[in-house]
């Protein structure tokens, strides 16, 4: 029978009681105490585990992987290094390991790589482990593997099952408790968990009126069942209510970016004051009905857009890597944008209107294409699409590095964050990427306003850049910030709220 990592190597070699972390022998999870090299209260087999000796035996590991003597980890020190401790890992396999640790690049780890990524992995395999462990007894049993497959699309037999359970059982009960799965697997790449998915989801939940955001993955079991359309209608509905609720703020931005400038410098309590003066309290909903109605069609394209990106880019991983996600959410928006942009062109323009100037949206379009020609509904494009990478690739970013400091610091049963993390995760991303973007945004603005201002001159994405520098100084590009920020909180909460509802009224299962 080929031997497990577990016995002479993982429980051997990186701590006394078996676990890199110090993790509970006495339990059969192994709740982890989340601190190196200490452990106490019964938790380790000894009274303390020495951090030096930790790293002493984390070292004598890496020696055994070693196989050249460089001091690094390539994928092929790691297959022989493997093969003499009885694993076999395919090349894909180890493939994913190196890029999983590598840090600086270099196609192999070192020993503080290998260090982390051990760390990390160990991590996420509780996860997996806490996620299978259907009747949270601490052990997996060939029933609960059966039923988690099928919540992921896959059918298998119990007999299948089984085989499975052996191939990591070493004390032939046909269970598995949590040192087994986690010896098994420490040296083993795991894909995306599903729970990361399923409760993680980002783009599709928060509405803050750009819908510029890499779009959202889905489990499998979630494309299988059709629950991610009603995810997606339940996003939509939810942005709507969101994006009505802020349109106040939203027109005064718009009215503060094309306005605004040093010799008439708006302030909130005056620019609101001024729209009720002109239209009354109606008027402060301008531009809303247009900007509502184009959720559906740039939510449709993009995401159709994204798994189509997805199938030529050729993985056929679940979900993609950072990289590979922000060129495929980035191309997926540029396709959406590109297909609604004259929408976009029409919100301004009636956010900008006054009284009387326009009997609605139709009667808007159809000035614009008499006085002013196609050309007028796609003015303002070019900074727009240079708008998406700075926005999509910073909000992706932000969130990511907050969800995973968030997964390797205080998930330990579930993947679950809660309300305020995940609030306040997507609060601070989508902040980041309009403040990064935003200049871009005011010049697609003005561009799309030019017609509207009369006597303004035409000009260009750069002579707009050079005439606002020039004339009111770097602070000029970020007119109309304030507002902006003022809606992204009650955006962001209103259309949560919103979601959970429309979810539970479409029959989403929350798990």
């Amino acid at each position: 029978a080929r031997r497990s990592l577990a016995s002479p190597v993982v429980s051997g070699v990186l701590c006394p009681c078996g676990s890199l972390r110090a993790a509970g022998a006495g339990s059969s999870t192994g709740t982890s105490t989340g601190t190196e090299g200490s452990g106490s209260g019964g938790l380790c087999g000894r009274a303390l585990c020495e951090a030096s000796e930790q790293d002493r035996r984390l070292r004598a590991l890496f020696q055994k992987l070693d196989v050249n003597r460089d001091g690094a980890l390539c994928i092929h020190d790691l297959a022989e290094g493997l093969g003499r401790l009885g694993l076999h890992r395919t090349e894909l396999d180890l493939l994913k390991i190196v890029k999983a640790g590598d840090k600086d690049l270099d196609g192999q780890l070192d020993f503080e790589e290998f260090v982390h990524y051990l760390q990390d992995h160990e991590k996420k395999l509780r996860l997996v482990f806490k996620s299978l462990d259907k009747k949270n007894d601490g052990r997996i049993d060939a029933q609960e593997i059966v039923q988690s497959l099928r919540d992921l699309g896959v059918k298998i037999s119990e007999q299948q099952a089984e085989k499975i359970l052996k191939s990591m059982d070493k004390n032939g009960t046909m269970t598995i408790d949590w040192n087994e799965w986690r010896d098994y697997h420490l040296l083993h790449p795991v894909e995306n968990i599903p729970e990361i998915i399923l409760y993680w989801k980002h783009s599709t939940i928060f509405d803050v009126g750009e819908n510029l955001t890499v779009p959202d993955e889905f489990t499998v079991e979630e494309r299988q069942t059709g629950m991610w359309w009603r995810h997606l209608v339940a996003g939509g509905g939810a942005g709507a209510v969101s994006r009505t609720c802020t349109a106040p703020l939203d027109r005064l931005k718009v009215l503060m970016q094309v306005h605004a400038s040093r010799s008439n410098n708006m302030c909130i309590i005056g620019g609101f004051t001024q729209m009720i003066r002109e239209g009354g309290p109606r008027s402060l909903w301008r531009g809303n009905g247009i900007n509502v109605l184009k959720i559906a069609p740039e939510s449709a394209i993009k995401f159709m857009a994204y798994e189509q990106i997805k199938r030529f880019i050729g993985t056929d991983q679940e979900m993609l890597r950072i990289h590979e996600r922000l060129l495929a959410g980035s191309l997926a928006g540029a396709i959406a944008q590109s297909s609604i942009y004259p929408m976009e062109v029409l919100k301004t323009r009636m956010a900008l209107r006054k009284t009387g100037q326009y009997s609605g949206m139709l009667d808007c379009a159809k000035n614009i294409l008499a006085k002013e020609g196609m050309a007028a509904f796609y003015k303002g494009y070019i900074p727009n699409m240079l708008g998406i990478i700075p926005y999509a690739g910073i909000d992706l970013a932000v969130y990511e590095t907050l969800k995973n400091t968030w997964l390797q610091r205080y998930a330990v049963n579930s993947a679950d964050p809660g309300v305020f993390v995940l609030l306040a995760c997507g609060t601070i991303s989508s902040t980041c990427g309009q403040l990064a973007s935003y200049p871009l945004a005011l010049v697609r603005t003005r561009m799309q306003a030019q017609a509207s201002v009369e006597g303004a001159p035409k000009v260009t994405m750069r002579g707009l850049f050079k005439h606002i520098l020039k004339t009111e100084g770097a602070f000029g590009l970020y007119r109309g910030l304030a507002p902006n920020f003022m809606k992204v909180i009650p955006a962001v909460s209103i259309s949560y709220v919103v979601y959970e509802n429309l979810k539970m009224t479409l029959g989403v299962e929350s798990r």
